[in-house]
């Protein structure tokens, strides 16, 4: 389990979180909701060690982040960023070989186990036939889906995504989500991520954390989450919801504000 407790982050002066407590289940996809700037990306960073509280600990199986080293964390979960950039010229199966590198000696050369986890990773993702393909030569969500390949090839319970379905069209959001459930539910992945569309995080997860200004509004299941009030009190709207025949949970049909301005 991930614990978040009473946390206080920011970016120089500037406050982001404050006072922020919640507990991320294992074994189960949460995302992490809420309107621009609330904070998410920033929780997100925060999990993974890339930002550093002012106050507060995050833990991950009992041990503060903060009091452990890199190596440690990067066995532990890894994290695909909301913008990824791969160095020029490398193909898919160097890339996703780069994830192995917490596992790895300095100066060591690729072990047979590091090779078994690319070629699960590969497989695990359907790349096996785009492993020498230049990533330049990629799609979007060819190229989505190498990152999550990198992730899991580093061989960790935890996956850290921020934005994972950004700049893709919908056929490709559902590649990239439907890849993350069934990573889920066939490898037991914790998968904690940050998702715009209110509909998708519905579908596809299974507990919900709803934020704004720094705080969190509610958390719980999909069901408890997604109703009219929190909604309103999230993102200032009046929700109408139908129930995804899909995934039998609530998903918003269409909706109006409730402020002006």
């Amino acid at each position: 389990m991930i614990g978040i407790d009473h946390i206080r982050v920011g970016y120089g002066e500037q406050l982001i979180i404050s006072d922020l407590s919640v507990n991320i289940p294992s074994g189960e996809i949460t995302t992490i909701i809420g309107p621009n700037g609330c904070g998410k990306s920033t929780l997100l960073k925060t999990i993974a060690r890339i930002l550093k509280v002012q106050q507060g600990a995050v833990y991950i199986d009992g041990k503060s982040v903060h009091e452990t080293s890199s190596k440690e964390i990067a066995k532990k979960l890894a994290v695909l960023p909301q913008t990824a950039a791969a160095p020029g010229g490398l193909t898919v199966q160097e890339l996703i070989t780069y994830g192995r590198f917490p596992h790895q000696n300095y100066f060591a050369k690729t072990t047979s186990e590091d090779k078994k986890m690319v070629e699960w990773a590969l497989k695990s993702t359907n790349l096996e036939q785009l492993a020498d393909r230049p990533i330049e030569a990629l799609s979007g969500g060819q190229r989505q889906r190498v990152w999550i390949a990198m992730a899991l090839a580093q061989d960790t319970d935890i996956l850290i995504l921020d934005e994972p379905t950004t700049y893709l069209d919908m056929a490709h959001q559902l590649d990239v989500l439907e890849l993350l459930k069934e990573l889920n539910s066939e490898e037991n992945k914790t998968i904690v991520m940050v998702l715009h569309d209110v509909n998708h995080a519905s579908r596809f997860s299974q507990f919900l954390i709803a934020m704004r200004d720094g705080k969190v509004v509610t958390e719980g299941k999909v069901s408890e989450v997604m109703t009219a009030h929190y909604l309103n009190e999230i993102f200032d709207i009046h929700p109408f919801f139908a129930k995804c025949p899909i995934s039998g949970n609530p998903i918003c049909l269409s909706y109006e504000k409730t402020k002006v301005g």
